[in-house]
């Protein structure tokens, strides 16, 4: 009779296993590595601005206006002097605040109405995703505009009215995963056994229908970026000297034959968060 040996593997060494799995496969994507050191400088600037740039963002020194980018300037100076460096760094924690809270709204918003559509059905489900699919008939920056003229300017203005364009995607996909989920028969079994729709809901709905629509909200971080630095760069967003980062590059619109460097660092800061973002949310969809 020939023995077998069973190995046990601890639970805990398996996740290290995936873990040490997961950070090999990122290594060996260079655009992802790149991706999230890119996130990662930015991040650290919203956080310690100070620490990694040492002039004043908002007030400049006139002997100094319209400079290159230099060792001592990195990114040049502006049409009154200012580091524009420093104004970046110092905008990114605007700019990402913005934007944070602009994918809480629509995340819990879209998210909320699109479980309700999907659980309820019948007439609400009909009357809530035709109000949906009116949303969606409206370009995204447009209905932000709407929402933004209505409220007023500003940086937390501006961020809810990029939330609210984004409500009708995320109540798309929630609403979606909610009929998957409803279908289920651990779901259909704690209906039957009497339980609370409050707590069916948020018990056995919520979390597994919430999965594809956190990775929605990722793919979205990219794109509120964007939006908000367009709202900002037409001037709905915070009012001079906050260095904002589409208010940035609108600064350096006049001065553009000049100081072609007022715009282009700026510019290129935005479109490098953005790529980044979403590099790193694709990853993220996958795994």
């Amino acid at each position: 009779m020939t023995g077998v040996t069973v190995a046990v593997v601890p639970a805990r060494h398996g996740r290290t296993a995936r873990v040490r799995a997961g950070f090999g496969a990122v290594l060996r994507q260079p655009g992802l590595v790149l991706a999230f050191v890119v996130l990662l400088v930015v991040i650290a600037w919203a956080f310690a601005p100070g620490f990694f740039a040492h002039q004043d963002p908002v007030n400049g020194v006139p002997a100094e206006r319209l400079q290159g980018p230099s060792p001592h300037h990195l990114f040049g100076t502006d049409h009154i002097g200012r580091d524009i460096y420093s104004r970046v760094v110092h905008g990114s924690s605007l700019t990402l605040r913005s934007t944070l809270l602009a994918v809480v709204v629509g995340l819990v918003v879209g998210g909320g109405i699109g479980m309700l559509a999907g659980f309820v059905g019948r007439w609400v489900d009909d009357v809530l995703m035709r109000v949906i699919d009116v949303m969606l008939a409206i370009p995204g920056l447009l209905l932000s505009l709407a929402v933004v003229t209505a409220l007023g300017f500003g940086t937390v203005h501006v961020a809810i009215a990029v939330g609210v364009s984004n409500i009708a995607g995320f109540a798309r996909v929630m609403r979606a995963e909610t009929l998957k989920v409803r279908a289920l028969s651990y779901v259909e079994s704690s209906h039957s056994l009497g339980s609370r729709w409050t707590y069916t809901l948020g018990a056995h709905v919520l979390p597994n229908a919430a999965g594809p629509v956190l990775a929605l909200s990722a793919l979205e971080f990219g794109t509120a970026i964007l939006a908000i630095s367009s709202l900002s760069f037409l001037g709905f967003g915070a009012q001079p000297p906050a260095p904002e980062w589409g208010a940035l590059v609108s600064d350096g619109r006049s001065y553009l034959d000049t100081a072609w460097w007022m715009t282009t660092f700026p510019g290129l800061t935005v479109t490098a968060v953005v790529l980044s973002a979403n590099r790193v949310a694709r990853y993220l969809e996958r795994i």
